[in-house]
């Protein structure tokens, strides 16, 4: 699963192809002293009549609490917008400034930006730059990484294999601290960034910076990934009020500049660059807007609002593009899961939505390394009493009233059809996909251990089904679930990974309307009483009763995951 990348040129040459790396040697008087500053300057991604390029500089002089950074072309080039720099041109001559979150710039320390910008003819690269007036290196531009099959860019084809995975310490000793939680507290989960002060952490929390150091001394001499959920979209969860965000539908500036910016900048320091990061690109946004709007029995006014505004496409745009520039970062957008997106008229509708995210707002289909399914959901890995090309007495499975004619009756299938999907609409052939096993073992007493009975098609899958939710819309604090198979590398065809990104434990969403500063609402899903809506056929909701916000601890959840374990603990 290769992925093309920069190629890494001769000294001091200028390219005019589609990408390319600018390099030049120390000045011959240099000796082997110190220079005073490099710059590594990536063209990512070229087309007809513009570019994106990414820049780290690297200050081997005094500490800094401010830097700007300039260079000149030679042809034709024009800035058109930039990130985690102040970017201004005047004729040729370029200026990149910091912003007032990345100022600091420690002796041996790095920061990088990058920008999007236009041309015409030859796309020269630079040759020399300064940082604060001094003249730079610049870098030859190889990278790090390691593993198989590298690009230039030192990304390899699976982060996950050959490699750790963190252990977040604070979910660590919640589990720890259940009765029997330490069967499973040293797994890896993900970490949820999932509002702006999520960044430098919460109530006395770790940030970011503290979870990626705590990775950093848990690497040791190997390879080490660190998986993060980005998820603070403008009217985030639209369809979905228990997991409503902090920001309205129109504050897109806002998630960019104070949302994906700052991660940006921290994600890209070089003290982080031996670390393999996975970023999970907002959770339940984008098949919303194929599901959940326009005259679709299912359709809300606040998802409506959001394909209008077209501001989850310009989100998840913008962070793929400002997250894929770094190298050692690995985005994997999210495809919800078989009972979302598995129908026919929501399949191929979505890889085509998900396809425009990726080529909005700078991104590319390179910034997409691949997808997650099933995140904060229950659907089962694998069910194996049943195919969806099974019949009883002649009535196919399809019309059972579970699958309720999906194509597909779990998620490693929906996964690796979909990947083909993907790829068939643009994406590259390499993409890889993750799959959230954290809660869909359904195992206990009630696991089946055969078909159903043959007497008709729905007491054929009822009876030998796995997922034993009541309705397969079913997502909040689902009863009966369990923990599913535990976090490893590269388990089938096409799937990269099985992770925990949705850590066992934390709650979906109140089972009650709960006041709080966190944005979330109170979805009746949740609530145990509920007889439902059109989202879940009208069933009850399935939902644990005495249920805190999302994201807070729930130790009853907990517990029900680990009884009902699959392989069992």
């Amino acid at each position: 699963m290769s992925r093309t990348g920069t190629a890494i040129l001769a000294a001091l040459a200028l390219v005019a192809g589609a990408c390319g790396t600018a390099v030049a040697a120390a000045a011959p008087d240099a000796g082997i002293a110190a220079v005073p500053c490099t710059v590594d300057y990536k063209v990512q991604n070229q087309w007809d009549t513009g570019f994106t390029t990414a820049v780290t500089v690297t200050n081997n002089g005094a500490a800094k609490s401010s830097w700007a950074v300039k260079w000149s072309y030679a042809g034709n080039q024009k800035v058109t917008s930039g990130w985690n720099a102040k970017i201004s041109q005047s004729g040729t001559a370029v200026t990149a400034a910091n912003e007032s979150y990345n100022g600091s710039l420690a002796s041996g320390g790095s920061v990088s930006f990058g920008f999007n910008a236009s041309y015409s003819g030859t796309n020269a690269l630079p040759t020399a730059f300064t940082l604060d007036g001094v003249t730079c290196n610049v870098d030859d531009g190889g990278g790090g990484g390691g593993g198989t099959d590298p690009d230039p860019s030192g990304k390899v084809d699976n982060p996950y294999a050959g490699a750790k995975v963190y252990v977040n310490p604070e979910w660590s000793a919640k589990a720890a601290a259940e009765t029997g939680g330490s069967r499973i507290s040293s797994q890896p989960t993900g970490v949820w960034l999932d509002r702006i002060a999520a960044i430098n952490g919460v109530n006395g929390g770790m940030g970011l910076r503290a979870h990626l150091d705590a990775a950093l001394a848990q690497k040791g001499s190997g390879e080490e990934v660190v998986q993060l959920v980005v998820y603070d979209l403008p009217g985030r969860d639209c369809a979905a009020l228990a997991s409503n965000g902090e920001l309205g539908p129109t504050e897109i500036d806002k998630y960019k500049t104070q949302f994906i910016d700052p991660i940006a900048a921290i994600l890209a320091d070089s003290k982080y660059a031996s670390l393999r990061i996975v970023t999970t690109i907002e959770i339940d946004s984008l098949p919303n807007l194929v599901t959940n709007t326009g005259s679709r029995a299912t359709a809300t006014p606040a998802c409506d609002t959001m394909l209008a505004n077209g501001n989850y496409v310009k989100g998840v745009g913008y962070a793929l593009n400002k997250l894929g520039a770094i190298p050692n970062v690995y985005n994997y957008l999210d495809a919800g899961h078989h009972g979302w997106i598995g129908w026919d008229d929501n399949f191929a509708p979505s890889a085509t939505l998900f396809k425009q995210a990726a080529t909005s707002e700078g991104a590319t289909v390179d910034d997409v390394h691949g997808f997650i399914t099933n995140t904060a959901n229950y659907s089962a890995l694998k069910e194996n009493n049943f195919t969806i090309n099974d019949a009883v007495n002649g009535t196919s499975v399809r019309q059972s009233k579970w699958v309720d004619w999906n194509r597909y009756v779990d998620e490693l299938s929906f996964a690796q059809a979909f990947r083909t999907q993907l790829v068939s609409v643009g994406f590259n052939s390499g993409i890889g996909m993750l799959i959230d096993t954290s809660r869909n073992g359904w195992g206990g007493t009630a696991r089946p251990t055969g078909p159903g009975a043959t007497t008709s098609v729905d007491t054929y899958v009822n009876g030998g089904r796995y997922d034993r939710r009541i309705h397969v819309g079913n997502w909040c604090n689902q009863s009966g679930a369990g923990l599913g198979e535990r976090p490893q590398a590269a388990p089938a065809t096409g799937i990269d990974a099985y992770v925990w990104m949705k850590p066992p434990g934390e709650s979906d969403g109140s089972s009650s309307a709960i006041a709080n500063d966190e944005g979330k609402g109170f979805d009746r899903m949740c609530d145990p009483t509920y007889t439902g809506n059109a989202r879940n056929g009208n069933s009850m909701s399935g939902a644990l009763p005495n249920a805190p916000l999302s994201g807070h601890w729930f130790s009853a959840q907990f517990q029900e995951l680990m009884k009902n374990a699959y392989p069992a603990l």
